[in-house]
This record gives structure tokens, C-alpha cells and sequence, in this order.
């Protein structure tokens, strides 16, 4: 008789990779909405002192006279995000290397159709806000939330193809390495030289590391700690670290997977000419055999992929989650948030997600594919891609994440753009979701 664990059949259905990627986005989508309204509700309850109280709490780690100290809403934001950062990293190596980006002619279409879906938005949000306050806001709305959009899609079942999830997979992908590329380079107040050679310092040596095939996650992890560090002194967001520690991750196995089955099956074979004791204890042998095989097995795996697999579950369910808790959780005069959407900064978020990824992604994949330049995906209409389209107006997390940097020093404006992100994200969510499901032809 088989004993099991209450949900181990669930996860017993996840048998690729790909498959294991879904199912997290999808569970971290429905803990993003739990999570979300939380904080609103804390932020607009009696206990909204106290909810403020504790994000703005200070953690000081010290050393004899060595000391960083940060609020609980700063760590959050450029230390536990750092594994977010990182995770992208690994997923934007993987789909580079073996995934949807490593065959140029599948790849064309999601490529192009991200840059226009951080385009558009960003042309739509400055057109709005040029000569205003909050006009250097407009990466905000270049970011898609991969996490929201995928639930969205996965939700809809047989209604989509395969094919039409993996070019939003693909697209999301594209999309987080765009925003990556504009926090490092537009959202970096100052620079200091010196904690940024040392962070380059740092990269080299985790070069070395994969270069020397050095497949042990110790190592990485030390010399990953030090670049954080080193990144976050030197005034380029410490989350940056995150995905450039991931590009020196090995992607290669220690050995090769081709002998593996035929090794394995001897070692098994071996294993079951000593009888099993009485008491249902292994023989010696028995154990020395097993551990063969775990390690033959461990070889065969990636640091990389072990690294993906294992975060992406805590990622999903602690970080990302903490995220929203902790920048979710907005005060809101309902009397006046008609007037506050009509700020050029919640306007021009709105815009921008909801009519600016619809130009940019459906607009540049339509006129892709017409042009014969990109194939259209297996099994989906043109109606279907522009209700994906609809859906990469959701940018939840990474919008409130550039908008926390770009607006750092006015709460204001800091307001007005997560008021636009959520309206924005609630409305393109919705209607994607209806689109896809009741409009749009398979």
C-alpha cells in the first residue's frame, strides 16, 4: 500500500520543467491577489499605523564598528528581491540556451513583441507626462508581471494553446530583461567607482569558478554575497547582482546524461543480488550502491537547473508575496480617487499598460507576421494573441518595483503611479481574461 501526502498527487503531475515553471507562476499569481488585498486592507483599516510601523521597522547587522542598516521595507526590496532577480536570470539563461529564445525563428515574435510592449507604453507615458514632475517615471509601464499574466492564461485550460502560452512565456521573459537592462542604466542615481570595481571583481571570480567547472552552490553563494554587497554600495540596485550572479551559474553538467540509463540499470541489477533483511534494513552494499546512483543522478543536473527548481518555490511563495505586502498597501480616499487617476502619472501608467502593450505587442506581432518576418504561434488565432496582448497590461510587481525607484523621494507621486498600476493591472487582467475566453476565436 502506497502512503502519500495529502497534495503529492498534484505535484506528482508536474513532469517537465516547463511544467513546474507554469505551476509556480500560476500559485504565485493567486498568492499575489491574496496578498494584495491584505495590504490594502491593512493600509486602509485602524491598523494601518501599525502595518507602516513595521515595514519602516529597522535590522541593523553589525561587525565591531562595520554597519548596515536598513528598514524591513528595504530589505525586502533590494535583499529578498535579489532572489527574484535571480530566478529571472536563470530563466532568461535557460530559454536563451535550450528554451523558446534558443531557435531564432520561434524566437523573433515574442522578441519583437516585448520591445514593442516596453516601447509604446514608455512613448504613451512621457507624451503624457512631458514637463511634469513624475516624467522620469516612464519605465513603470514598459513591465509586464509574468506571474499575473501566466495565471490569467492557464486559467483559461484547453481554450489556449501550448504554443500561445510559451509566446507569453517567452514575451514575459523578454519583457524582465528589458526592465533589468532599465533599472541598471536609467534608474541608478550615483555611482561609486571603487564597490563597483569590487563587484566586477567579484563577477570575474564567479566567471572563474564556471570556467574551472566548479559545480558546488557554496562557493557561488559566498562570492554571490560579496557582489550583492558590493552592488549595493555602489549605487547601482543590489537586485542587478541577483541576475548577473545567475549568467555565472554552470548550465552544463558535470557529466554526460548519455550512459546514465545504462549505467543505472547495472547498478540496479547489482543492487538486487543482496537479499533484504529481515527487519527491512539495506545490506552495506546495498546502501554504497544507492549512493552510486543518487550521485550518478546529481551529476547528470546543472547547478543551474538545481538552483531554479529548488528557489523557485520559496521565491513564489515568500518573496514575492512579502513584495506585495510590503508595497501593495496603499491609503486610499475613495472620494478622491477620481481625482487622483487624473494625475499625469496615474494616467499615463494607465495608458501605457492597458493601451500601450496592446499597441506595441498585438500591433508589432500582427504587422511581424503579415511582413512574414516571424511565424504565427501553432493553433492560435490573431484574436488570441491580441488578448494576450491585453494581458501584458498586468505590471504589478516589476511596476511597482521601477516605480519605487524612480519616484524614491516623493511619496506622492509614488502614490499616484500605484494607484495606476493597480487600476491598470485589475482593468487589462479582466479584460484579457474575457477576451480570451469568450471573444476570441481558437
Amino acid at each position: 500500500m502506497k502512503f502519500y501526502a495529502p497534495w503529492e498527487k498534484s505535484f506528482e503531475k508536474i513532469s517537465t520543467p516547463f511544467e513546474h515553471f507554469l505551476h509556480a507562476q500560476t500559485t504565485t499569481g493567486k498568492i499575489l491577489i491574496f496578498m494584495t488585498v491584505l495590504a490594502l486592507v491593512l493600509a486602509n483599516t485602524s491598523l494601518t499605523e501599525s502595518y507602516q510601523h513595521f515595514f519602516h521597522t529597522n535590522i541593523n547587522l553589525s561587525v565591531g564598528s562595520w554597519e548596515l542598516s536598513h528598514s524591513i521595507h528595504h530589505w525586502i526590496n533590494d535583499g529578498l528581491m535579489t532572489l527574484f532577480f535571480f530566478i529571472i536570470g536563470l530563466e532568461i539563461k535557460r530559454e536563451v540556451l535550450v528554451g523558446e529564445l534558443s531557435d531564432i525563428k520561434v524566437a523573433v515574435l515574442p522578441i519583437l513583441a516585448a520591445i514593442g510592449g516596453m516601447l509604446f507604453p514608455a512613448l504613451i507615458y512621457l507624451s503624457v507626462n512631458a514637463g511634469e514632475p513624475g516624467a522620469g517615471g516612464w519605465g513603470v509601464p514598459m513591465a509586464t508581471d509574468i506571474a499575473f499574466a501566466i495565471s490569467a492564461l492557464v486559467l483559461l485550460g484547453k481554450r489556449v494553446s501550448t504554443a500561445l502560452v510559451t509566446f507569453l512565456v517567452a514575451l514575459a521573459i523578454v519583457d524582465d530583461l528589458g526592465a533589468v537592462v532599465v533599472i541598471a542604466l536609467f534608474y541608478t542615481d550615483q555611482i561609486h567607482m571603487v564597490p563597483l570595481a569590487l563587484a566586477g571583481g567579484s563577477f570575474l571570480m564567479l566567471v572563474v569558478f564556471n570556467r574551472f567547472g566548479i559545480h558546488r552552490i557554496a562557493p557561488y553563494f559566498i562570492v554571490g554575497m560579496l557582489l550583492w554587497f558590493f552592488m549595493l554600495e555602489s549605487g547601482v540596485h543590489a537586485t542587478i547582482a541577483g541576475v548577473i550572479a545567475a549568467l555565472a551559474i554552470p548550465s552544463t553538467p558535470k557529466q554526460s546524461p548519455f550512459n546514465l540509463s545504462k549505467d543505472t540499470k547495472k547498478l540496479l541489477n547489482d543492487y538486487d543480488k543482496y537479499p533484504v533483511c529481515e527487519n527491512n534494513t539495506l545490506h552495506e552494499n546495498q546502501k554504497a550502491i544507492l549512493t552510486n546512483i543518487q550521485d550518478r543522478i546529481y551529476a547528470v543536473g546543472s547547478p543551474a537547473d538545481r538552483l531554479e527548481h529548488d528557489l523557485h518555490l520559496p521565491v513564489s511563495l515568500i518573496v514575492i508575496p512579502l513584495f506585495a505586502l510590503a508595497n501593495a498597501g496603499i491609503a486610499i480616499d475613495f472620494e478622491s480617487v477620481s481625482s487622483v487617476i487624473i494625475e499625469p502619472v496615474s494616467m499615463g501608467i494607465i495608458l501605457g499598460l492597458i493601451l500601450g502593450k496592446v499597441i506595441g505587442i498585438f500591433g508589432v506581432a500582427w504587422l511581424a507576421i503579415k511582413l512574414k518576418i516571424a511565424k504565427q504561434p501553432d493553433q492560435s488565432s490573431m484574436s488570441q494573441i491580441f488578448g494576450v496582448a491585453l494581458l501584458g497590461g498586468i505590471g504589478f510587481t516589476m511596476s511597482i518595483f521601477i516605480a519605487e525607484l524612480a519616484f524614491a523621494n516623493t511619496p506622492e507621486l509614488i502614490f499616484q503611479a500605484k494607484v495606476g498600476i493597480l487600476l491598470a493591472s485589475l482593468v487589462s487582467g479582466i479584460c484579457g481574461y474575457l477576451w480570451l475566453r469568450y471573444v476570441a476565436k481558437k
